[in-house]
């Protein structure tokens, strides 16, 4: 899909025009309209008076034989002081999938009115158009007439913000291009996708970008003393790899930025086997691994100046004979002993030996890691929001506000030292779960667990559990929803002022 910015004199000559308007609107607000032919402005304008509300989620059409213009669409958005951040992100989804299902190869539509800069709108539409085109029909046969397909989107603007507009569309695009690529990974099953199938796509996605790629193989990983990854893989055929990515174009004094993603290739919950509905879709379980692979090479693509290392565990968790055990005692690279209390808890297991390892290694300036941790993060928060984890207020309020100018959004849940009495080991250091086998608390338990491995660095959790897959409100293909690329995008932007 090209999306090509537009000044609104020559959108007038498209043929198939989309004009989003509220409730209130008075159709001569739109400056698209000004520019309409007579014929064509009187005739919608006739249809916005008599037969169009603007209620949200309408749609209004009329037909013209002749001329350069074929179709005008009105799309209601509701009540203006109703309308949200939120929506503004959904909206250039719900104009490509309309464009998708009525089969349009191209459509025009207006710059939004909501959006203070021409250049931040055009990029928030670039990347939420890609997100809306991107379809996972890998496995699917073609049908006979194809997909359906939209090759170009006019974005519509004044002539003086063009420039921006363009500039915008371009980071957009690169962004949005990044989420659809951690979204094929993610959706990619499992039997297709192993430690060293991750391993390779995240040299495919650092090539040429000035990414340094390094894979830790197993004996190094014993060497390291590295429990936490070999306990967790023990089960399963496929080997572990510790996948660190590392971009450097920030200044030589900057303390990098490390972002460490879970890894598990498919979860079957080990030993303490998932019932058969949880274990469905498990193969996203190494979405916060994309997200970090395509995170950062969306940061090295756009040439953001900042030092970023990446840390990837992945790993296979299977129920066999060699299979990690309840009971099992793992000596972790930093010295703490994990209790293992059940196997289904794999996830903090593994980033323990990575968070560590980063922290001790990198002395980032920051570490925070993504990850498809907990059901209970879904049970707190439902399906619009990540989970974030974090003592440090400032670093919250930051956060918060990352997500909401990203589009990924997070809501802050308690990281309080009280919890961690509730995790405290029997025979080990620490549990990987309560040892009362509590319902309660189980997603601050894992952010609880996680903190004790980054080593006094400054420290952020974030469970993307709750948005690992796309819900109907996204107006997005179902399947892996790409959570984390576009935050760990802003999140490099703003680094230096966090």
């Amino acid at each position: 899909m090209k999306i090509i910015p537009v000044s609104y004199q020559d959108a007038v000559r498209k043929k198939n025009i989309f004009i989003p308007l509220f409730k209130e609107d008075v159709l001569a607000k739109q400056e698209i309209i000004l520019h309409l032919p007579p014929l064509v402005k009187t005739t919608v304008g006739k249809l916005a008076k008599e037969e169009f509300r603007g209620e949200e989620g309408e749609v209004k059409s009329v037909w013209f034989p002749s001329g350069s213009i074929r179709y005008v669409r009105l799309f209601g958005l509701g009540e203006r002081a109703k309308w949200n951040p939120r929506r503004t992100q959904v909206l250039a989804r719900i104009f490509v999938r309309y464009a998708k299902s009525e089969r349009m190869e191209e459509f025009t539509v207006p710059m939004l009115l909501f959006q203070t800069k021409s250049g931040t709108a055009a990029q928030i539409f670039a990347e939420n158009a890609l997100m809306a085109d991107f379809e996972f029909n890998t496995y699917r046969q073609k049908p006979k007439d194809g997909w359906p397909q939209v090759k170009t989107v006019y974005l519509a603007g004044n002539k003086k913000d063009l420039p921006d507009m363009e500039m915008g569309i371009r980071e957009g695009t690169v962004v949005g291009e990044e989420v659809n690529a951690c979204r094929h990974l993610a959706n990619t099953p499992g039997r297709d996708m192993t430690p060293t199938v991750l391993a390779k796509a995240a040299r495919d996605a650092s090539a040429n970008k000035k990414i340094r790629v390094r894979v830790m193989e197993e004996r190094e990983m014993k060497r390291l003393h590295m429990g936490g990854i070999l306990g967790v893989s023990a089960g399963s055929d496929e080997k572990p790899k510790l996948i660190i990515l590392e971009y450097r174009a920030g200044p030589k004094n900057q303390k990098p930025l490390v972002i460490a993603g879970k890894g598990v290739t498919f979860d079957s919950g080990g030993l303490n086997v998932k019932p058969h509905p949880h274990m469905y879709e498990m193969h996203m379980d190494m979405s916060g691994g994309a997200a970090v692979i395509h995170g950062i090479a969306a940061i090295a693509r756009l040439k953001l100046p900042i030092n970023v290392v990446g840390i990837i565990p992945a790993v296979e968790n299977m129920p066999s004979g060699s299979s990690y055990r309840p009971g099992d005692l793992l000596k972790t690279h930093s010295g703490k002993v994990i209790e293992v209390l059940n196997t289904d808890a794999e996830g903090r297991v593994i980033l323990a030996d990575a968070l560590s390892y980063a922290a001790m290694q990198y002395k980032p300036g920051l570490l925070i890691d993504f990850a498809t941790l907990t059901g209970a993060a879904s049970v707190a928060l439902g399906n619009h929001c990540s989970a974030i984890f974090t003592q440090d207020r400032k670093l919250q309020d930051d956060l918060l506000e990352i997500g909401n100018i990203s589009g990924d959004h997070v809501w802050p849940l308690p990281l309080w030292d009280e919890y961690l009495s509730e995790i405290k080991g029997t025979f080990g250091d620490i549990a990987n779960d309560s040892p009362k086998n509590s319902r309660h608390g189980g997603a601050v338990h894992g952010a609880k667990f996680l903190e004790q491995f980054a080593e006094g660095a400054r420290f952020a959790h974030v469970d993307i559990a709750p948005r690992m897959t796309t819900i109907e409100s996204d107006c997005l293909a179902k399947g892996a929803s790409g959570v984390g690329v576009r935050f760990i995008v802003e999140l490099a932007k703003q680094y230096g002022k966090l």
